[in-house]
C-alpha cells in the first residue's frame, strides 16, 4: 500500500465524497499520484468510485474507515504536534463561534428576513467580517501547519474562496458542494476534530 494511503483515507473520512480536484488539494498529491493511490484503495476495498453529473468522486468504505483508524493508531502524532494541535483547537473555538454568526448574517438580515444580496453595503460589511475571521484563522493555521502539514493545506484553499467572494461570486461564501468558504471551513473543523479525537458536540456545530 502506498505511503500516501493514510493521507487519502483521512481526506475521505473528513470529506465523505470527494471529487478529484478537492482530494488533490486536501492531500497535496498531483493527479498521477492521487490516481495511483485511489486505485490501490479501491482494489483493497477501502474506497469506492462514484460516477454521476453531480456526485462524482471517491468515497471511503467502512473497511476504509477501519484502515484509517489502524494507520492513525500505528503512526500517532509526536508530543510537539499534539501540543500544537491542542493549542490550535483552543484558538479555533472562538473563531468558529464568530464564523457561524457571520454565516448567519450572510443568510439573514438583522430583521430576520432573507438576505437577497441586493444591499451592496450590507454584504460588504459581512464580507469584511469574514475577512477578519479569515485573518485570525490563517494566523493559527500558519502555526499549526508547521507541525501537521495537512492542516496547512486549508490556508490556500480558504484564501482562494475568499478571493472569489470578494470578486463577486456570492456562491463561494456558503453554497454546499461548491468548494465554498463554508465548505472548506467545515472540512477544516472536521479534520481538527478527528485529529484531536473528539466527537462533534454542541460547541462544535
Amino acid at each position: 500500500m502506498s505511503s500516501n494511503a493514510f493521507e487519502v483515507l483521512h481526506a475521505l473520512k473528513v470529506k465523505g465524497l470527494a471529487g478529484d480536484a478537492v482530494l488533490a488539494a486536501m492531500t497535496g498529491l498531483d493527479a498521477d499520484e492521487l490516481s495511483g493511490v485511489v486505485a490501490e484503495l479501491v482494489d483493497a476495498g477501502f474506497a469506492v468510485r462514484k460516477d454521476g453529473p453531480r456526485l462524482a468522486g471517491t468515497m471511503i468504505t467502512p473497511a476504509g474507515r477501519g484502515e484509517h483508524d489502524r494507520l492513525a493508531a500505528a503512526n500517532p502524532l509526536d508530543d510537539a504536534a499534539v501540543q500544537s494541535v491542542s493549542e490550535f483547537y483552543a484558538a479555533f473555538g472562538p473563531i468558529n463561534t464568530d464564523f457561524k454568526a457571520i454565516c448567519a448574517s450572510w443568510q439573514l438580515r438583522l430583521d430576520g428576513t432573507p438576505n437577497d444580496h441586493t444591499d451592496v453595503d450590507y454584504d460588504a460589511g459581512v464580507i469584511s467580517a469574514l475577512g477578519d475571521a479569515h485573518r485570525r484563522v490563517s494566523k493559527e493555521l500558519a502555526t499549526v501547519g508547521t507541525s501537521v502539514v495537512r492542516l496547512a493545506r486549508y490556508a490556500p484553499r480558504l484564501d482562494s474562496a475568499l478571493a472569489k467572494v470578494r470578486g463577486g461570486d456570492n456562491a463561494a461564501f456558503a453554497r454546499p458542494m461548491y468548494d465554498s468558504y463554508h465548505d472548506i471551513w467545515m472540512e477544516l473543523h472536521q479534520d481538527l476534530l478527528l485529529t484531536v479525537g473528539r466527537e462533534r458536540g454542541t460547541g462544535d456545530a
